[in-house]
């Protein structure tokens, strides 16, 4: 996953948290606020009540003494009551405590906060209760849910693309340093070393660290070519000198056949190793990126050039070609090493086949990749000789020549040219391969 995309998840997450615990705690603060302020009205409401208990229409309640009745007072819409009545016994000091009760005044239920006060007037035990609704508590604490929940979103709507912007903008470096430098790691020659500007001493670091690795990268490389020039000069030109005089000496009348049998002989081995020095400088140069890949290649064009080209070997099995080639795609590369890469695979095809066998090359499209397959009815493959078929000097049949670079070559040109290569064989029914091209390579 993308760096912007963590950073961005993450700051979401903590937002949600935010949001969960403001969501609980804002009400609570908001609640005990309320409660206070009630209390406090309920208090002074009862000091007020206390300071008038002589008055006459308490003190006739009082003085009558009948401990069945209740002084009551209710506001018109039930918000607030008042109640007094007589209680047998009391603690002889003055107590008060709060409580939220449920009460049912003139058949309507409601939600209450209460004072209670137990007093002693005149010798007799009373108990006050002043009670304040809590509906509008409940109204207000539900309207600062809402609030709240609103806020929190549109800030983390806010946030969010703020943050997004300034992540893009903090990370604009690191993604030049990817998509100028890192994705163009694998050719040190066109390696870009201008600093990237950035304010960010990381990026700016990791700027100088790819720089100094890819300095050294250079220098490798350049000594690898110069070693692969050496070779090609310091081994083929020996092989070539002793060719042209084992050449020249079985022209000579003197030889009898014998000498001239091990003549020719070690002219053979000469030409194997000169074909495996071409071979391995061939993977090497292709590894090390010396070859260009911006020509235009037709690869139906391509396929039938080739198929041209093995018309001798395929008369001699008498191979039937079965070419299901329906498109007719052009691709961005090398020619001569995408010529190479399917002379090697169309080669083994032919060379692995049985007689009066077929060849089939056929094409299509797997997940938008641009795909061709080229099937053989040869004996097939076991999955342990699938692992190992593009392994260099490995040979499936000992018997066949070759020096098992072919398909090594294979993989070293599909993967410089970034082609996947999907293998699969089952024995004695034949091997299949499929190239899936990149998409960005079709032109």
């Amino acid at each position: 996953m993308k760096i912007k995309h963590q950073l961005t998840i993450f700051s979401v997450i903590n937002k949600l948290i935010i949001i969960l615990v403001l969501w609980f705690l804002l009400p609570l603060l908001a609640e005990k606020v309320v409660y206070s302020h009630i209390d406090k009205s309920l208090l002074e409401k009862k000091q007020k009540f206390v300071q008038h208990l002589d008055k006459e229409e308490i003190n006739d309640f009082l003085i009558r003494k009948d401990t069945t009745e209740t002084y009551a007072s209710f506001s018109t819409l039930h918000s607030e009551f008042l109640q007094l009545y007589q209680i047998g016994q009391g603690t002889g000091s003055p107590k008060s405590f709060y409580k939220n009760e449920t009460r049912i005044i003139e058949e309507e239920e409601s939600n209450y906060r209460i004072l209670y006060f137990d007093f002693a007037y005149e010798n007799c035990y009373y108990r006050l209760e002043i009670g304040n609704s809590l509906s509008e508590m409940e109204d207000l604490m539900y309207v600062i849910r809402i609030f709240i929940f609103i806020v929190l979103i549109a800030s983390i709507v806010v946030t969010f693309f703020s943050e997004a912007v300034f992540i893009e903008y903090l990370l604009r470096p690191f993604h030049k340093i990817i998509h100028t430098k890192i994705k163009h790691i694998n050719d040190p020659e066109s390696f870009d070393f201008t600093a990237v500007e950035t304010h960010s001493d990381e990026f700016k670091e990791l700027d100088q660290g790819l720089h100094l690795m890819m300095g050294r990268i250079r220098e490798v490389f350049n000594k690898e070519k110069q070693f692969i020039a050496n070779v090609s000069h310091e081994l083929l030109t020996p092989i070539a000198l002793l060719k042209n005089r084992f050449e020249n000496l079985i022209q000579n009348q003197s030889l009898d056949d014998q000498a001239v049998d091990k003549v020719v002989s070690s002219l053979k081995t000469l030409d194997v190793l000169k074909k495996i020095i071409n071979n391995l400088l061939l993977v090497s140069k292709i590894e090390n990126n010396q070859y260009h890949a911006n020509e235009t290649v037709n690869l139906t064009e391509l396929l039938l050039e080739l198929i041209e080209e093995f018309d001798d070997r395929i008369r001699n099995k008498n191979i039937s070609i079965d070419f299901n080639m329906a498109e007719s795609v052009a691709v961005k590369g090398n020619k001569a090493l995408l010529h190479v890469m399917f002379f090697n695979i169309i080669g083994n095809a032919i060379k692995y086949n049985v007689a009066n066998g077929t060849i089939i090359l056929s094409d299509g499209y797997a997940n938008d990749q641009y795909t061709i397959t080229i099937a053989d009815t040869g004996p097939g493959m076991t999955p342990e000789q699938i692992g190992q078929v593009f392994d260099r000097f490995t040979r499936m049949d000992l018997n066949q020549e070759g020096q098992g670079l072919g398909l090594a070559i294979t993989k070293s040109i599909a993967q410089f040219h970034h082609i996947a290569i999907d293998t699969t064989s089952e024995v004695g029914k034949g091997s299949s391969f499929r190239l899936l091209f990149p998409t960005e390579a079709k032109t």
